[in-house]
C-alpha cells in the first residue's frame, strides 16, 4: 500500500491501514495485542470528543473526531473479522438495510403524515427487532454500559410507553419533594449506603422531570456545567486583577464576586444561561 495508489478511496485505505496495523508479523506491537475490551474505552472517549466538537461548533475538529470514531468502528470490525464473526462490509450493509427498513416512506410505498408517525413506525420496527432477539421485556435491550443519566432517560421513557408514568410534571415535582424529604431524613444517620440510595432516587426523579418538561437532562446539566465554569473563571479573573487567587481569597469575597459576575450576565434567554 502506497500513497500513490490511484484506486484507493479513503475508506478502502483506512481498512488497509487497519489490516497492516493488525498484521501478526509486521504490524504495530501495541495494536496487535488489543481486543474488544481494551479498545472499548477509546470508542466511548472518541464519541464524546465528537459531541464536544459539535457543541463547540468546530468543523475542523469535528472532521478529525469523526475520523477517530470511524477508526474505532473499523478496529472493532477488524477484530470481529479475525474471529470469523463478520467484517466491515457486513456492518455497513447491515446498517444500510436497517435504515431502509425503518424509512419505508423514503425507500418504499408507505406514507408518513409527520415526524410523530415516523417515530412510532421506528419504535415499532425496533420492537420487532427486540422480539427477534428474544427480548420480550419492556426494558430489554437498553445497554447497561450507557452513561447513568442517559440510561435513566431510556429506562423511564421505555416504561412510560406502556403507561408506567406520572400524569404530568406537577406530579413529578411532588415526587421530587418526597425524595428530598427522604434524603434529609437519612442525613442524621450518616449511613453512606442509605444516603447514596436516596440520592440516586432523587437523580432518577430529576431525569423524569426533565422528560416530562420535554427537556434533555443531559443538555440541562451540560448547560449548568458551562454556566458554572464560565462564572468561576470570571471570578478567578477578577481575583487575579486584584492581585490574589482563589486559594488566598475568603469564601465571602468569592461569593460577592460570583454575585457580581452573575448580575453582569444577560438574563436567561438572552444568549447566556
Amino acid at each position: 500500500m502506497t500513497d500513490s495508489e490511484p484506486q484507493s478511496t479513503g475508506l478502502t485505505r483506512l481498512l488497509a491501514v487497519m489490516a497492516a496495523l493488525r498484521d501478526p508479523v509486521s504490524g504495530c506491537p501495541w495494536d496487535r495485542v488489543q481486543d474488544f475490551a481494551s479498545i472499548a474505552p477509546y470508542t466511548v472517549e472518541e464519541a464524546y470528543e465528537v459531541a464536544d466538537a459539535i457543541v463547540n461548533n468546530d468543523p475542523s475538529a469535528l472532521r478529525d473526531e469523526l475520523g477517530d470514531l470511524l477508526f474505532q468502528v473499523v478496529y472493532h470490525a477488524r477484530l470481529a473479522e479475525e474471529r470469523g464473526w463478520f467484517d466491515f462490509e457486513a456492518v455497513a450493509a447491515g446498517i444500510a438495510a436497517k435504515m431502509i427498513r425503518r424509512h419505508p416512506h423514503v425507500f418504499g410505498d408507505a406514507a408518513m403524515r409527520d415526524a410523530g408517525a415516523q417515530t412510532a413506525a421506528w419504535e415499532a420496527d425496533k420492537a420487532r427487532e427486540r422480539a427477534g432477539r428474544a427480548e420480550t421485556g419492556v426494558l430489554d435491550g437498553i445497554a447497561s454500559t450507557l452513561p447513568p443519566l442517559l440510561r435513566a432517560q431510556k429506562l423511564a421513557s421505555r416504561a412510560a410507553r406502556v403507561g408506567f408514568d406520572w400524569p404530568d410534571a406537577a406530579a413529578v415535582l411532588d415526587k421530587l419533594d418526597e425524595e428530598i424529604a427522604e434524603l434529609r431524613a437519612e442525613l442524621p444517620g450518616n449511613d453512606p449506603d442509605r444516603i447514596e440510595d436516596e440520592l440516586g432516587d432523587l437523580f432518577f426523579v430529576m431525569v423524569n422531570l426533565a422528560r416530562k418538561l420535554r427537556c434533555s437532562g443531559d443538555a440541562a446539566l451540560r448547560r449548568a456545567n458551562a454556566k458554572f465554569e464560565r462564572r468561576f473563571r470570571a471570578v478567578e479573573a477578577l481575583l487575579a486583577s486584584a492581585g490574589t487567587t482563589p486559594e488566598q481569597a475568603s469564601l465571602d469575597a468569592m461569593e460577592a464576586l460570583w454575585r457580581q459576575v452573575k448580575a453582569s450576565e444577560p438574563r436567561s434567554g438572552e444568549h447566556l444561561a
